[in-house]
């Protein structure tokens, strides 16, 4: 087939020189040209091997440190969760948002009363959707605050997934809602409070210029 090919863009080569009037004298330079290119496929040319798809190479992906600690925070980091988060966490940086989904979703086949593991299955359902709530996501978001209806870790990752998809002003009663949950002596309450008072900023400066929410 490969020879073929060759043959049929030797041909018509040779009808561009006439139809151009390229000077004859000149032929021999376009034929040495056509010589060297047959010589060079016979040399290196494989037609005869199967042909495959070029993928680029996997990236590694990456987990925001801070939003670690405030998990650890919220659920713990030396209990039945811990493990699963790990593991979770692992196949994120390794660039495998699927695994890590998978993970979090055999967690809560295990342990289906755990609030915390509902909590992060929604946020790591959310990032292998490309960061958008899907109804799995929002299934697992939605057993967390049902399971766990006090406590203020299913409503902060909640309105953090709405502000990844770009829906900040839908976020905004997930993040109030977390931080009334707080204690007033919780170590994190801070930060929360610190995100919402910047989320709200945000806000008011969109309602100003009268446009939407950049996408993040």
């Amino acid at each position: 087939m490969g020879w073929l090919l060759f043959l049929g863009l030797t041909v018509t080569a040779g009808l561009l020189l006439w139809l151009l009037r390229f000077p004859r004298r000149l032929w021999a330079v376009s034929a040495t040209a056509v010589m060297l290119g047959g010589a060079g496929y016979a040399w290196q040319g494989s037609p005869g091997l199967a042909g495959y798809t070029v993928e680029a190479a996997k990236q590694e992906g990456t987990v925001d440190p801070e939003l670690v600690a405030l998990r650890e925070s919220f659920f713990g980091r030396f209990n039945f969760d811990a493990a699963y988060f790990m593991a979770s966490d692992a196949m994120m940086r390794s660039g495998s948002p699927q695994s890590a989904a998978l993970v979090m979703t055999g967690a809560v086949r295990k342990a289906p009363d755990d609030a915390g593991l509902w909590t992060w299955a929604g946020v790591v359902l959310a990032e292998n959707d490309g960061n958008q709530i899907s109804p799995a996501s929002r299934f697992a978001f939605q057993r967390a605050l049902a399971l766990a209806p006090k406590h203020p870790g299913p409503a902060f990752f909640y309105g953090l997934a709405h502000i990844r998809e770009g829906k900040l002003a839908e976020a905004r009663p997930y993040w109030a809602k977390a931080v009334e949950l707080t204690p007033a002596d919780a170590s994190y309450r801070g930060e929360l409070l610190t995100r919402l008072f910047l989320l709200d900023r945000f806000l008011e400066a969109q309602q100003q210029q009268g446009g939407p929410a950049p996408q993040r």
